[in-house]
């Protein structure tokens, strides 16, 4: 008891002392309790939500009544309540018909988005969406189509109403336990289903006057960049000002991204900030030139004013995906500090910007965009801040060159980035600070300001100069990426980590930076043992998709698969979160799987195991795990009359891609049925192999 009152004491008294320094731990602690509310093992009904409401309440109220020192611990437990009331409310406000089953039919629907898939398919995003034989109510709200084959007679444009015959399934949930939740995604974008067609897609209805305005306007500007810019460096062009990629190359793609600049090519924060930095210093260079207004207003706020909406305007233009709408809230908030006279980049004004977006949309808490910007935000602006008392302190600062102030940024941002691509998608761009080096200084001085400068010479058919400029540009960009791509070592893969690693790295890192006092150093503890935890991370010997017809057995070459076709995105996931660069032919080239009259056998190190083909009655053979991608009655966990483990689709469908550790336990993908899981999925934790 001495001791909790000790500790009590030390939190209230640190607490009270760390006033003023708190705000930025708001967000924190709401993204806490967002986590929470996704990791739980079960789905919160009303009363759950009630009570939580209730808790938040009298807390909230208790905070403003009593003040003291405990005041900052009340609004603290408040924020953490706030944080699964966030997410309970969005996920119940966005939730749409998901496809419950394999669909084969005429499709209708308008076309909302254009894109293009991994493979370099032509992709339509349809609302509106009507099904053969199939209630309204189970019908999607929004379907994604792959196009397949020719179709030169169509030109897709967003608001026409399209008719196809394709297949659709429900978009897949993760590839293997621990790994990205895509279904989860699909359900907060309300995308109900996925699919493909390969009969031609005709052309049921022109667009309205009013449907679809940003997305028309946005494909027809992609249209003039590509058509002033050809080839790749247009696309590009047309990427970072519009936020429509089709037009690239999956070549370019990969190098882009082989060389760490895929990050040019995504509206994010970098590029929104440049283009509205660009404005913004021209509208008050501008007005500094008119003596009349320059004597009469506030030329600073003024173009903060205008440079609010031209930001808002380009979200829309943009698509408004969660990076732009990220980098959107955090150059409103600088705007909103400069028209406020408050000091427009600090750690206050990234905790607001993360604020908004946590209680707006609390998913994007889990998505690589939302972690790595505000990761490299907070590095940043924090640096920076560090950097600044001391050079200060020598009057040194306005001697340190500009190129010193490029590559620190490049640097910092890099290294607070780094864990998260790393753990996301399993790379590590050994060059990635020279690539990054050679193109964004040209990023922000000529592709942004050109294509700004562009925008405002287009109605006077005046913009193809600005244009060649940006193509320019570009084509450095570009040229930069496949020269650095190209390097021996270019990329070295990194095997995924568990579950615990990124948010220890996470909470330990803001700790560190967010707290005022000597404690702060603390947070170099879950940072260490993280990145430990990292190091000794097993992957699993044993990957059974959801469908038992691909499975992957870890071996000392690396993992072995048992297909040499099928399953191609599962496999490439598999081997890239192993940490390994193969192909699947390389994988199914490798020992682990024995061709036999009983079925394929392999060894899970004390254990034997047998795959079974479709229609074979379940027999053990002297195996202790036999897989068959069939539905028995004898899947149910251990078969006695059988003496081994039998797994088919009873448990697959309650358990997801399977999982065999090390240890002989099996970890599955979906731990409770969650509004975005499949139905029937959770409740099962299959015991482990003996």
């Amino acid at each position: 008891m001495r001791v909790l009152n000790g500790l009590g004491r030390w939190l209230t008294t640190g607490l009270a002392d760390a006033r003023g320094h708190l705000f930025p731990f708001v967000p924190v602690l709401i993204g806490i309790g967002i986590g929470t509310w996704f990791a739980l093992p079960w789905e919160p009904g009303i009363a759950v939500y009630a009570v939580l409401a209730v808790a938040a309440a009298g807390l909230a109220l208790s905070a403003a009544r009593w003040g003291g020192a405990a005041r900052p611990l009340l609004i603290g437990l408040t924020c953490l309540l706030l944080g699964p009331l966030a997410g309970g409310f969005r996920a119940h406000s966005v939730a749409a018909p998901m496809l419950d089953f394999r669909y084969f039919g005429p499709v209708q629907g308008r076309i909302i988005e254009i894109d293009r898939s991994q493979t370099d398919a032509l992709r339509l995003t349809l609302d509106r969406v009507v099904l053969e034989r199939t209630d309204p109510a189970r019908t999607p709200a929004t379907v994604r189509v792959s196009l397949r084959g020719e179709q030169r007679w169509l030109s897709p444009a967003p608001g026409q109403t399209v008719l196809m015959t394709a297949h659709l399934a429900a978009p897949e949930g993760p590839v293997e336990p621990g790994g990205f939740d895509f279904r989860r995604m699909a359900f907060f974008d309300r995308l109900g289903a996925v699919g493909y067609t390969t009969t031609p897609v005709v052309l049921w209805a022109e667009p309205g006057p009013r449907d679809q305005i940003i997305a028309r306007i946005r494909t027809h500007l992609t249209a003039g960049i590509m058509a002033a810019i050809p080839g790749d460096p247009g696309a590009f062009a047309a990427g970072v000002m519009t936020g429509d990629r089709s037009g690239l190359s999956l070549q370019a793609v990969q190098d882009l991204r082989d060389s760490s600049l895929a990050h040019l090519l995504a509206i994010s924060g970098m590029n929104l900030a440049f283009l509205i930095s660009f404005t913004f210093a021209a509208l008050r260079g501008g007005l500094a030139l008119i003596p009349p207004v320059a004597l009469r207003v506030n030329g600073k706020k003024l173009a903060a004013a205008i440079s609010l909406p031209i930001a808002g305007f380009y979200l829309l233009l943009s698509g408004s995906n969660v990076a732009t709408e990220r980098a959107f809230v955090m150059v409103a908030v600088m705007l909103g500090a400069v028209l406020l006279d408050r000091a427009a980049i600090t750690l206050r004004s990234v905790a607001i910007a993360a604020l908004v977006l946590l209680l707006w949309q609390p998913e994007a808490l889990l998505e690589p965009g939302f972690q790595m910007s505000f990761a490299a935000t907070i590095a940043l602006v924090a640096g920076f801040e560090a950097l600044a008392k001391r050079v200060e302190r020598k009057r040194l600062w306005r001697g340190v060159p500009v190129v010193m102030t490029l590559v620190l940024s490049s640097v910092i941002g890099g290294f607070a980035t780094a864990p998260y691509a790393a753990a996301h998608f399993n790379r590590f761009t050994d060059y990635g600070l020279l690539a990054n080096l050679l193109t964004v200084p040209v990023m922000g001085a000529v592709v942004m300001p050109a294509g700004a400068v562009a925008a405002i010479l287009a109605p006077f058919g005046l913009a193809y100069p600005a244009l060649w400029v940006m193509g320019q540009g570009a084509a450095w960009i570009l040229w930069v990426a496949a020269k650095i791509a190209a390097l021996e070592g270019a990329v070295t893969p990194i095997p995924m980590p568990s579950d615990t690693v990124l948010p220890m790295i996470t909470l330990g890192a803001l700790w560190l930076i967010l707290w005022p006092f000597r404690a702060r150093w603390v947070g170099v503890v879950p940072v260490v043992a993280a990145f430990w935890l990292w190091s000794q991370h097993e992957r699993p010997l044993l990957l059974i998709d959801a469908e038992a017809r691909v499975l992957g057995v870890m071996g000392s070459d690396g993992r072995a698969i048992n297909r040499e076709k099928g399953g191609g995105f599962t496999v490439q996931n598999w081997m890239e979160n192993d940490g390994d660069l193969s192909d699947q032919a390389a994988g199914f080239a490798r020992p682990g799987f024995v061709k036999t009259d009983a079925g394929l056998r392999f060894a899970l190190r004390p254990w034997r195991g047998l795959v079974l083909v479709k229609g074979q009655r379940p027999d053990c053979a002297g195996a202790d795990v036999v897989i068959i991608p069939a539905a028995v009655e004898e899947d149910l966990g251990e078969a006695p009359e059988l003496r081994c483990r039998v797994i088919g689709h009873e448990v697959l469908q309650a358990t997801g891609p399977l999982a065999i550790l090390s240890d002989g336990s099996l970890r599955p993908t979906f731990l409770a049925q969650r509004l975005w899981t499949p139905q029937g999925a959770g409740g099962i934790l299959p015991p482990p192999l003996q």
